[in-house]
């Protein structure tokens, strides 16, 4: 089987991506951003933010074994329940303070918004990220609570994300994407 990589959270956040692509990439989600931060109870910086860093702004996009794309902009793995379809790849997990690489199924959807709206639904029906819910501009809090309740085994994750969220608010990316 060809196991494509994942675009986890195990490298730069930002490194190689122009302004005019982060720009491109935040026009293209901005309208699924918003809405999904309104039901999660954040400011729309900080969903673009943890776009930007599963998906390497884009660039980085897990794809299927023939090549489509999954719209998974937010490396969601497919549990047992997951009764969708699915993409394989290589992802790389922290376990005991060591890197460790191992293929996980990840969920594919039809479309970017079908990926935000399934987010949505991850982030408001697992109960260990009840932290990250409401954190409005709080981007440490949102980060704290996605790493606490398990989103990703990267011990810098949370650092991660404030970092790309600090990037969308200084570079003013929401500004004039509708």
């Amino acid at each position: 089987m060809d196991v494509r990589r994942t675009p986890r959270s195990d490298s730069s956040e930002g490194a190689g991506v122009d302004r005019d692509h982060q720009q491109a990439f935040v026009t293209s989600i901005a309208p699924h951003a918003r809405a999904a931060a309104a039901r999660l109870g954040l400011d729309p910086a900080l969903v673009v933010a943890h776009a930007a860093l599963e998906s390497g702004w884009g660039q980085r996009p897990l794809r299927t074994q023939d090549g489509q794309p999954t719209h998974n902009l937010f490396g969601v793995k497919a549990s047992a329940r997951w009764d969708g379809e699915v993409a394989h790849a290589l992802t790389t997990e922290i376990e005991a303070g060591t890197r460790v690489e191992r293929e996980e199924a990840f969920r594919r959807y039809a479309s970017p918004g079908d990926a935000f709206t399934d987010y949505v639904r991850v982030l408001l029906d697992h109960p260990g990220y009840r932290g990250a819910l409401n954190a409005g501009a709080d981007a440490a809090a949102f980060a704290r609570g996605l790493f606490a309740g398990g989103y990703a085994t990267d011990p810098h994750y949370a650092s991660k994300i404030e970092q790309v969220a600090r990037q969308v608010r200084g570079l003013n990316l929401l500004r004039g994407a509708r």
